[in-house]
């Protein structure tokens, strides 16, 4: 009887938990959602960069680090989703480099926007991650070799990340990241609703949820 009864208490545990965890994360996705309504801005500032049309109804928010690795992995990714629904997605990217030192990269990238050049800048990054960005030797002096491949003007670019106004816009971003509990990238949010299991599917299923509710067959 007494094992018996510690094996009750034991499944009750477990299913406190599940079932809290469970309402905990439906919670999230209800606030982030509400709070997408009325407090847009904390997903989509004036600065951020875009991609897709203004009349998109689905609006994929990405907070992201120049130096995270899995973030260089998700963008082909987030492209496919945007290829295979032409017009009803919007990406927004926002900023939160938590590795030390990502604000030079970002800063490269703000000045790069200067030239109209900023997501093939981005892509130039993604793509040399490995050779600059390594947690072990991290060499942020060896971007400068690869950013001619994105067309830019490198000495510009060397003047203009220094605005003051770049060090303002990532504090906004990070800001705005702690508010919704973005603690490491990328962090996603479809329509204001966070991608609470991570990986490539469920970033699938949580655009196709609001695809599906935006664009009723």
């Amino acid at each position: 009887m007494k094992y018996l009864m510690f094996g009750i208490a034991c499944l009750a545990l477990v299913l406190t938990f599940v079932f809290g965890s469970s309402y905990y994360k439906n919670q999230q996705a209800e606030k982030f959602g509400f709070m997408a309504e009325e407090n847009a801005s904390l997903f989509v500032r004036e600065h951020s960069q875009t991609l897709g049309s203004d009349d998109a109804k689905v609006y994929l928010i990405e907070f992201t680090d120049p130096a995270c690795e899995t973030c260089a992995a998700f963008s082909p990714f987030v492209k496919q989703l945007m290829d295979a629904n032409p017009g009803k997605i919007k990406f927004v990217l926002r900023y939160a480099p938590f590795h030390q030192g990502a604000d030079y990269f970002v800063k490269i990238l703000e000045a790069a926007k200067k030239q109209g050049k900023y997501w093939e800048a981005l892509d130039v990054m993604y793509k040399s991650q490995p050779y600059w960005a390594s947690h072990s030797n991290p060499q942020p002096q060896r971007i400068w070799q690869f950013l001619p491949k994105a067309g830019l003007d490198i000495e510009q670019i060397k003047k203009d990340m220094n605005d003051p106004a770049i060090a303002n816009l990532i504090a906004q971003d990070l800001a705005d990241a702690k508010t919704l509990n973005v603690q490491k990238t990328p962090g996603f949010f479809a329509n204001g609703k966070p991608l609470q299991n991570f990986g490539y599917k469920q970033l699938e299923q949580l655009v196709q949820a609001e695809l599906d509710a935006k664009y009723p067959k």
